[in-house]
């Protein structure tokens, strides 16, 4: 798990995570506050994502269950990112399920005024999304676009994590996340940085995303 291509931004810690998920899973009780200090910022932005201001509450269930289940887990950091984030995906549906709601567009008409000139850039589009607003205007795309980017930027899977959190195939993950940053890149002044190469562009590092069946 967790395995394919260069290093990207949000595996800077992945070495360190997968040695502190070892060591809690022998009993180490401050092993497992390293493992939750690196995962939790990135999980609880996908979770605002899809359920905003509840995305605490919902994160503290996910965390007793990681918690009860550390011992099933298989893999290394990249893989416990995934892991992690299938589990505090299923808690966030559930929850949605309860309030009978789904996430809902937020008006953002002031935020987008105040986002900067229209020479913005794709690249500025992804560095805008650790913002509350700008995980507010994620949670305006299509529900498959929306965690595709949030899985992909936010929580920093690879193609192939991301598409067995949503159980999906690669292929149809990368193009959900090229929609989604193109249209963010719009509302956010422009899409200057997303080509006519498509969304294959998202993936240059994961070399080995391929459209076939997921394992593992």
């Amino acid at each position: 798990m967790g395995q394919t291509g260069e290093p990207r931004r949000g595996h800077a810690h992945d070495g360190e995570l997968g040695a502190a998920v070892a060591r809690a899973q022998e009993g180490d009780d401050s092993a497992f506050a390293v493992a939750y200090r690196i995962v939790q910022p990135g999980l609880l932005g996908y979770l605002r994502g899809l359920v905003g201001d509840e995305a605490e509450d919902v994160a503290s269930d996910a965390w007793l269950e990681i918690a009860r289940d550390l011992g099933r887990f298989r893999g290394d950091g990249a893989g416990f990112r995934g892991w992690t984030a299938t589990i505090a995906r299923h808690r966030a549906l559930d929850h949605l399920r309860r309030q009978r709601v789904r996430p809902r567009p937020a008006t953002l008409e002031q935020d987008v005024l105040e986002l900067p000139a229209p020479h913005s850039t794709h690249d500025q589009a992804l560095e805008s999304l650790s913002t509350e607003y700008a995980l507010d205007l994620v949670r305006s795309l299509p529900r498959e676009q929306a965690e595709a980017v949030l899985l992909r930027v936010v929580v920093g899977l690879d193609g192939p994590a991301a598409a067995r959190v949503l159980g999906k195939r690669p292929g149809a993950v990368r193009t959900a996340a090229y929609r989604g940053l193109r249209r963010l890149a719009r509302e956010l002044g422009g899409d200057d940085g997303v080509t006519d190469a498509g969304p294959r562009t998202l993936e240059e590092s994961d070399d080995s995303d391929t459209d076939g069946p997921e394992h593992g």
